[in-house]
C-alpha cells in the first residue's frame, strides 16, 4: 500500500496517533480475556492491533458490553474502527470490511422436546431466548413469524432466561450452546444452523478510503493466514475463516 494511501487513511481515523478500536466484549469467541488494565486480548482485538501497526499509530480500545452498544456508538463517534457481525441492519451506519470469519447459529431444546428439527422452530407457542441484538437476534427478527423471541440483555441471561423460564429453545453460536449442553444435561442441540454470524471489521460510511483500505487489510489477513494463526493462538473451536471476498 502506498504511502500516500496511508498518510490518507490516517487522517480520516486517527487522532493524535491514535486509533481507536471497538471491540465487542460478550463475544467471547473473539474477546478471550480482558486484563485487569482493561486491555482486550483475542482474535478480534488482535487484528485491531495489526491494523494499527500497519498505519504506524497507537491502538486504544473502546470495549462495549454487547454489539448493540457498539453499533449505537458509531453514531456518535465513540470508535474509528470496530470489530462485530456483519448483519443487513447495521450496514447503513458502518462501511463493514468482508467477514473474516463465521460462526454458526443453530438452537438448543429440551432432550424431551418434540422439536426434532430446525424447520420446526418457528411455529407459534415456541419462545425463543436469546440475546438482545445480537447478530442472531437480528437475523431472528427478520425471518421469525410465528414463533415469540424472548430477550435478554447478555449470552449468559439469555441462557439462564431460558431454564428459569422453562422457554422451548435457546438461540446462539454453536460454540456456545455446546458449552452450555454439556453443563446443563436433558438438553440437546438440533443439527444444522440456521445461519452464520460473519465477523468483519468496519468503519464510518464517510470513511471511504479508510473502509476500502479496512477491506483490503481483512483480505490479506484472511490470505496471509493471519487469522487462522490467530484462531490457533487462543484455541478457538467452532469457527471457520471466512472464504475471500
Amino acid at each position: 500500500m502506498t504511502n500516500s494511501i496511508i498518510l490518507k487513511v490516517r487522517e480520516e481515523l486517527t487522532k493524535n496517533n491514535i486509533l481507536r478500536v471497538g471491540i465487542n466484549a460478550s463475544n467471547f469467541l473473539l474477546v478471550s480475556r480482558i486484563n485487569s488494565d482493561g486491555l482486550p486480548f483475542g482474535i478480534a482485538p488482535d487484528l485491531g492491533r495489526f491494523f494499527a501497526r500497519e498505519l504506524d499509530v497507537n491502538p486504544k480500545f473502546i470495549v462495549f458490553e454487547n454489539p448493540g452498544k457498539l453499533a449505537d456508538a458509531g453514531l456518535e463517534d465513540a470508535w474509528d474502527i470496530a470489530f462485530v457481525g456483519n448483519e443487513p441492519q447495521r450496514a447503513k451506519d458502518i462501511a463493514f470490511s468482508a467477514p473474516y470469519l463465521e460462526i454458526p447459529v443453530t438452537f438448543l431444546v429440551r432432550e424431551n422436546s418434540p422439536i426434532r428439527d430446525l424447520s420446526e422452530i418457528d411455529q407459534v407457542g415456541n419462545r425463543i431466548s436469546v440475546m438482545n441484538r445480537s447478530a442472531y437476534d437480528l437475523y431472528l427478527t427478520a425471518t421469525i413469524k410465528h414463533a415469540t423471541i424472548v430477550r435478554a440483555e447478555s449470552i449468559d441471561e439469555s441462557f439462564e432466561q431460558f431454564i428459569r423460564d422453562d422457554l422451548e429453545v435457546l438461540g446462539g453460536l454453536k460454540p456456545r450452546l455446546v458449552a452450555d449442553c454439556a453443563k446443563t444435561p436433558g438438553n440437546r442441540i438440533l443439527d444444522g444452523q440456521i445461519t452464520s454470524v460473519k465477523q468483519s471489521a468496519g468503519t464510518l460510511p464517510a470513511h471511504k478510503e479508510s473502509a476500502k483500505y479496512l477491506h483490503e487489510f481483512i483480505e490479506q489477513a484472511k490470505e496471509s493466514g493471519m487469522v487462522s494463526d490467530l484462531i490457533e493462538k487462543y484455541a478457538v473451536d467452532g469457527v471457520i475463516v471466512a472464504s475471500p471476498a
